[in-house]
């Protein structure tokens, strides 16, 4: 039997302990504009790519995955809210990793150990109940109080596009009805990552992508935003990645489509919620206080005075 390969997360744990966390967040003439690490995302893809593996293993999804929920712990999300983890385990509410912060060193170890053989608690894959399904979710942003408030799901091809696109589309029209029916407010959003060969060796697949993501969020109760990242890569050399932003149009590029996701929250939500999102968004501090903060700060003192 082959050799069975290791966990795709954490081979790119390395990677992503050793990459930047600052804002990515520039001030423009026209207003704050979006710079996602796509560097990043070329060696996060590597790995895979270096495996030879192909879209059917699922290992080239999980490496976007990863970069996905960086860009939104970039934006400012915090951590534990960000699912798939940076750190095993890949699921865990925020809450319970609140709770396990405060016990001491060596109590906290061993919890640890437990939490990640306890797939009920820390599961290994986000799943979302929809309107009339449950549904696996590739990227979350959520916690207890407010429910799910981002949901991506993201889709990789690297051949047979012709054949494959129309299963692809169905599938992402479907799961977006379904996970809109139940959560209304949450950011919903779709990325798709296709080997570059689409554009020159099947331009009418091309095209049909281009203008089914366009149409998977012409719908109020669709898609809010939706990207296609073009890569090249010769299967089995990992130096090969190489994301190509000059075959994407600005409409479908990453950078609107994580402006267009945040905003969305952002827009849904009080402004005391997620205020170092707000603050690297507009690029200031805000005289606010993060009602995470001001409630965590209100049970210490509720503790201390009785």
């Amino acid at each position: 039997m082959p050799e069975k390969l290791a966990n795709i997360f954490d081979l790119v744990h390395p990677i992503l302990s050793g990459a930047s966390s600052a804002s990515p967040w520039t001030m423009t003439d026209t207003g704050p504009s979006y710079e996602a690490d796509t560097a990043l995302l070329e060696k996060l893809l590597a790995i895979p790519v270096e495996e030879d593996a192909d879209s059917q293993s699922g290992r080239l999804a999980k490496a976007l995955d990863a970069w996905v929920a960086h860009e939104l712990r970039r934006a400012g999300f915090d951590a534990d809210e960000v699912w798939p983890r940076r750190d095993a385990p890949r699921v865990l509410p925020r809450e319970v990793g609140i709770f396990i912060s405060k016990l001491p060193q060596k109590l906290r170890t061993q919890v640890q150990t437990y939490l990640v053989k306890d797939k009920a608690t820390a599961p290994s894959n986000a799943s979302i109940l929809g309107k009339a399904y449950v549904k696996q979710v590739d990227v979350v942003v959520a916690q207890w109080a407010r429910g799910p408030e981002i949901l991506i799901s993201t889709k990789t091809m690297a051949s047979s596009f012709a054949k494959n696109l129309p299963n692809r589309f169905e599938e992402a029209y479907g799961d977006a009805k379904n996970l809109r029916g139940r959560h209304p407010l949450a950011a919903i959003g779709f990325v798709f990552l296709l080997h570059s060969s689409v554009q020159a060796n099947e331009p009418a697949s091309y095209e049909r992508a281009l203008d089914m993501l366009r149409k998977l969020r012409a719908e109020y109760d669709v898609y809010d935003s939706t990207a296609v990242l073009m890569a090249d890569w010769t299967p089995g050399d990992g130096s090969s990645v190489h994301v190509r932003h000059d075959l994407v149009p600005e409409d479908l590029s990453i950078n609107q489509f994580f402006r267009v996701s945040i905003d969305a929250v952002l827009a849904r939500t009080p402004i005391d919620m997620h205020v170092q999102v707000r603050e690297r968004r507009e690029i200031r501090e805000l005289p606010v206080q993060d009602e995470d903060v001001a409630a965590h700060h209100s049970e210490q003192t509720t503790s201390e005075g009785s």
